[in-house]
């Protein structure tokens, strides 16, 4: 990873592989959402409210993925003092806020017709609304810190801390009583969603995640760009 700690090497990667993320990732969500919407069927029980899912689920993936990926810049810039690590973590929270912030909005739009109500203090919900605040938390941290000329540490172990809310929202359709239907997808593959009605799923989902890189990517970029034009203003000052 070190070999990518230059601004400049990282840069000459980041500029050409941007839109390489964002234009598949777009064909891929619109695909995906015009097949999920038009070209699939009713759910047999859940009827046509049951193709939110097409965008509730990747939201939900990253929306989780996002804080991983914080966690992961935080243990970087701890551990190995990566000088990009910073960088990545403030790059990620937006997005990542964005998709946590979408995936509860589309779940309460799920749940009104299925249970009844907008929203039920249920263990995956509420899990995944203290990782909405954790998001809000960080970015508001990360901004302080940066504005008091900080590297970024207490972030850092913020991020890490804040990972443990993971494992909670996962495994929260297993350890309480929850409103919430368990895991309909495993990871090694099975489903109990028709095939007639999942395959628009993973073309949203590979969509949403191209298109979070994509932003991660720009993000990042326009963070260097900024710090090497406040470089320069110091420098013509001094």
């Amino acid at each position: 990873m070190h070999g990518y700690a230059n601004p400049a090497r990282f840069l000459k990667i980041a500029r050409p592989l941007t839109p390489w993320l964002l234009w598949p990732g777009l064909l891929l969500v619109l695909a995906g959402s015009y097949g999920g919407l038009f070209v699939t069927p009713p759910d047999y029980l859940q009827g046509d409210a049951a193709r939110i899912l097409y965008i509730h689920v990747p939201t939900a993936w990253l929306g989780m993925a996002g804080w991983g990926g914080i966690a992961a810049a935080s243990l970087s810039q701890i551990v190995w003092r990566h000088p990009l690590a910073a960088v990545a973590g403030r790059a990620v929270a937006a997005p990542g806020a964005l998709f946590a912030g979408l995936c509860l909005a589309t779940g309460s739009i799920w749940g009104r017709p299925t249970w009844g109500t907008w929203w039920e203090w249920d263990g995956r919900l509420t899990s995944m609304l203290i990782l909405f605040f954790l998001y809000l938390a960080y970015i508001g941290l990360a901004a302080a810190e940066r504005e008091r000329g900080g590297d970024g540490r207490m972030a850092a172990i913020f991020g890490l801390v804040g990972a443990v809310n993971l494992p909670i929202i996962h495994y929260s359709v297993l350890w309480w009583r929850t409103l919430h239907q368990g895991q309909s997808i495993s990871l090694s593959g099975g489903s109990e969603i028709a095939s007639s009605m999942i395959w628009p799923l993973p073309m949203t989902l590979g969509g949403f995640t191209l298109l979070f890189a994509a932003a991660v990517l720009m993000r990042m970029r326009a963070e260097l760009s900024r710090a090497r034009v406040e470089a320069r203003m110091r420098r013509a000052a001094a």
